[in-house]
């Protein structure tokens, strides 16, 4: 059977330039500081060479941070590795000491589960395992972490697909090509130096759902958004038409919902994954999705919407995506705390200063709260726990909370209590025992327990951290 063909429409993305337009404003916000690695924000409508590693464990990292007084600095193990450099190039070694990977690459990223990008000098890169093995020979233009199994590699500007056993198994013939997913990679087909179309290709390199199309995303939950006509609509595993093509724009199947956006009017409906429309064309924006529910916005109020399509908890000037059961809502330039029954935990009576909005949810059974310039904190209660008396303040880590008084910083515990007295210009919150600290200008590194660790020439030596149960 003849195919269709089709002007090439998204070869800027073989460059890496802007992808085709994200349903309108179907923007991802980060609310918290929090949602940074919440991996339930799908929108995912983009760049076709977007790739999702299969072991990606950034959120939960086993971090181990080890004092070194031999070079008076600090060795930080990620997952039980470390990188290290000698004379300029890098290579990596464990908790135990032992060098698996002696320094050779001009640079290196950090682990992502299994597998780690190298670069032998600016052009070549490749990947290697965690006993330090090449996967990947470090001879190749571009390198993806693996999706489905599958390593996605660029060489001369063609793309194929290495195995995680470190086996050539698609040869480099794709002028472009999504990652892997559910089996199925899209893939752009030349005919000629004139037209071109997107397909399917299988993991033998077999092309499975032929290249019709003028676009082609990953399949998600065994659906696919494709475009033709300059239309958007979704596919099957069989490369048959499921949802008709005439959207300006569409999302990709996530928890069984999706989003589609009219071409007459321009706005926004959810569906579910059997193609029932559950809402009307109403909505001006997709702002998120977070546990359960997704933020939508109409005549610049915002909203909850849940699975049913159903609207919750009233319209907000602006909402946040929930996290672990909580979410910031405004009103007027005012801010509150909503839990996931859309009860009032802070009235919406809060200032936000700005540059602190996105920590405004809990962190460690604490949320921050500012009002007339002071600073306190609240429980998941609602109580005000710690009094709004300090001029400026951090989120609580480690037990830890830095605050400002006066024009002086210091840290209390989760009761209110003093720990370290106010001394120093600037304190930072504590990330993996370790906090930066400015006094007299010198910035020093301490711990949890309130030792220097680093630069301590002109650390205080007065200064100690003094807990009220020890």
């Amino acid at each position: 059977m003849a195919q269709k063909k089709y002007n090439i429409i998204a070869d800027s993305q073989t460059q890496g330039q802007d992808p085709p337009p994200n349903i309108h404003t179907m923007n991802i916000k980060h609310i918290t500081l929090f949602t940074i690695s919440m991996s339930m924000l799908f929108l995912n409508i983009g760049n076709i060479n977007a790739q999702k590693p299969d072991n990606n464990r950034g959120k939960d990292e086993k971090v181990v941070v080890v004092d070194d007084e031999s070079c008076g600095c600090e060795l930080v193990f990620i997952d039980g590795i470390q990188t290290i450099e000698r004379n300029g190039l890098f290579g990596f070694k464990r908790e135990d000491g032992t060098v698996f990977v002696e320094p050779q690459y001009m640079f290196v990223d950090k682990f992502h589960g299994d597998y780690c990008i190298v670069y032998k000098d600016y052009q070549n890169c490749g990947m290697i395992d965690r006993n330090g093995r090449i996967i990947v020979p470090v001879e190749f233009d571009a390198v993806n972490y693996p999706t489905d199994g599958m390593i996605r590699v660029c060489e001369n500007g063609l793309y194929g697909f290495y195995d995680t056993s470190g086996h050539k198994v698609i040869d480099f013939h794709y002028r472009t090509t999504s990652g892997f997913n559910e089996g199925l990679a899209a893939v752009i087909i030349d005919f000629d130096s004139l037209t071109s179309a997107y397909g399917y290709i299988n993991k033998k390199d077999s092309l499975v759902i032929p290249a019709t199309f003028e676009y082609a995303m990953t399949f998600e939950e065994g659906y696919a958004v494709v475009k033709q006509y300059d239309r958007y609509g979704m596919i099957d595993r069989k490369g048959d038409i499921v949802f008709p093509t005439k959207y300006i724009e569409l999302s990709s199947m996530h928890n069984g919902r999706f989003f589609a956006v009219d071409a007459l009017s321009g706005e926004v409906a959810m569906f579910d994954n059997r193609f029932r429309q559950l809402t009307p064309f109403k909505y001006e924006k997709l702002v998120a999705y977070s546990e359960g529910l997704y933020i939508v916005e109409r005549n610049g109020q915002q909203t909850f919407l849940d699975l049913k399509g159903k609207e919750r908890f009233g319209w907000y000037d602006n909402v946040g995506g929930f996290y672990d059961g909580f979410s910031m809502v405004s009103r007027g330039g005012k801010y509150g705390i909503i839990n996931s029954k859309g009860k009032t935990i802070l009235p919406i009576e809060y200032d936000n200063s700005g540059y602190r909005e996105m920590e405004y949810i809990f962190s460690e059974g604490l949320a921050m709260i500012e009002k007339d310039g002071k600073y306190g904190f609240i429980n998941k209660r609602g109580d005000i726990v710690i009094p709004l008396v300090y001029n400026s303040a951090f989120h609580c880590t480690e037990g830890l909370i830095p605050v400002e008084k006066g024009t002086k910083w210091g840290y209390i515990d989760r009761e209110g209590n003093v720990v370290c007295p106010f001394v120093f210009e600037t304190a930072s919150f504590f990330t993996w025992d370790r906090a930066e600290v400015v006094y007299n200008g010198n910035v020093s590194k301490i711990n949890s327990d309130g030792i220097c660790v680093k630069a301590c020439a002109n650390y205080p030596s007065d200064v100690k951290f003094k807990f009220k149960d020890r």
